[in-house]
């Protein structure tokens, strides 16, 4: 059985739970835990992501989101003067936006199922959003929906709006507010995501001098991400991406070489896949992407991926595990592969171990590096 179905049976302990950030903690961003997946040895390690460099090699390819967290959260009130919390989504072709209701919480805001098209929303200094249709629209206008197509009217331009009256989205598990730099990754240089590209918090400019020196390659894309489903587990949404022709081109040219493309985030992976081929060769390319990896679409694109640890039920579980089939199925040609190897059961097991060893979970919590396919044996750095 696939390990993202044993998963969805499983409730994640609170004390698995990030509740702040590792700076809150006492630790660097980078001194977080790694557990370490070699799919090519079928064996699982522990680390420390500040040793990242050790399973890496020259002419490697990390390719990494640079898109920027926004404060998308914002104060709201109904026409009848209730409280309730908006989380802006995605920005949408014509200046409209994707956006999510939701009411207080005794710790953070909480799921609203029952919004309906038409209502209007107060926003500070003036704003208002107003709910045109639900997303997607799949019955009717009247149909209840999780998230909304809204127009905003606004005192000031959006981005500039939100750095003003806007806060980070914050879900129950992490107890109190932390600022907005708390979370901004080292490569974000375009603000637009909903939600921070987690992957990438980890990484501090040091750790990035020093895999850059032993020539390890940094390649930037985008995609902003939409707001999560942590409470309903729905499959991730259109969201806007953009490979540029160089890190199309260095990706390609990794994996003629045989050297390593690893993604820093499921986000990562998502953009490149919808660019790349079934022969995989990678093309730049810019717009929205509604790709979904299900176990019918393999993954082409990366060899291995940096993530973080991903709650039960999470459909970003359903890409990890094609990652590592696809690991499976190159492992099989580059190497010696014994018949009974199992891709998700090395998932399974590797969560399982995070389990037994104290990983925690969520944006402010530990990093997964899983190693699909090897290098050359002679670009290995030492």
């Amino acid at each position: 059985m696939a390990a993202a179905r044993l998963m969805a049976d499983t409730t994640l302990p609170e004390h698995l739970e990030a509740a702040e950030p590792p700076e809150a903690r006492g630790l660097r961003r980078d001194e977080v835990r790694l557990l370490v997946s070699d799919v090519e040895t079928d064996s699982i390690e522990h680390a420390r992501f500040l040793d990242l460099p050790r399973w890496l090699s020259a002419g490697d390819v990390l390719v990494v989101n640079t898109s920027g967290t926004l404060k998308a959260a914002l104060a709201a009130q109904s026409a009848s003067g209730e409280a309730f919390e908006l989380h802006l989504s995605t920005r949408l072709p014509g200046g409209f936006w994707t956006i999510e209701v939701r009411q207080p919480g005794d710790v953070a805001s909480l799921p609203y199922t029952r919004a309906r098209a038409g209502a209007a929303f107060l926003l500070p200094a003036g704003g208002v959003a107003t709910l045109l249709a639900p997303y997607p629209l799949i019955d009717s206008l009247e149909s209840a929906s999780r998230l909304w197509i809204a127009a905003l009217t606004l005192p000031s331009p959006v981005l500039q709006y939100l750095d003003d009256y806007g806060f980070p989205i914050r879900y129950s598990y992490v107890k109190r507010p932390w600022p907005a730099s708390i979370y901004q990754t080292v490569f974000a240089t375009e603000p637009g995501s909903a939600e921070m590209p987690s992957a990438g918090r980890p990484f501090t400019p040091e750790l990035v001098t020093r895999l850059v020196s032993r020539g390890i390659q940094i390649a930037p894309l985008l995609l902003h991400t939409g707001v999560a489903s942590l409470e309903n587990h729905e499959p991730p949404y259109e969201e806007f991406y953009r490979v540029p022709r160089d890190t199309a081109e260095r990706v390609n040219a990794a994996r003629r070489e045989g050297r390593r493309v690893i993604a820093v985030g499921t986000t990562v992976v998502r953009a490149l896949e919808t660019v790349t081929d079934d022969r995989a060769t990678t093309a730049p390319g810019e717009g929205w992407t509604s790709l979904v990896i299900t176990p019918g679409r393999p993954v082409r694109s990366v060899t291995g991926l940096i993530t973080g640890l991903h709650e039960p039920k999470a459909t970003h579980l359903t890409m990890l595990e094609q990652v590592v089939e696809t690991a499976a199925r190159n492992r099989s040609v580059n190497a010696q592969i014994s018949a009974s190897f199992c891709g998700p059961c090395h998932l399974e097991r590797a969560y399982a171990e995070a389990r037994r060893a104290g990983y925690l979970w969520h944006e402010f919590g530990d990093s997964h590096l899983i190693l699909a396919l090897g290098p050359h044996p002679s670009a290995r750095l030492r």
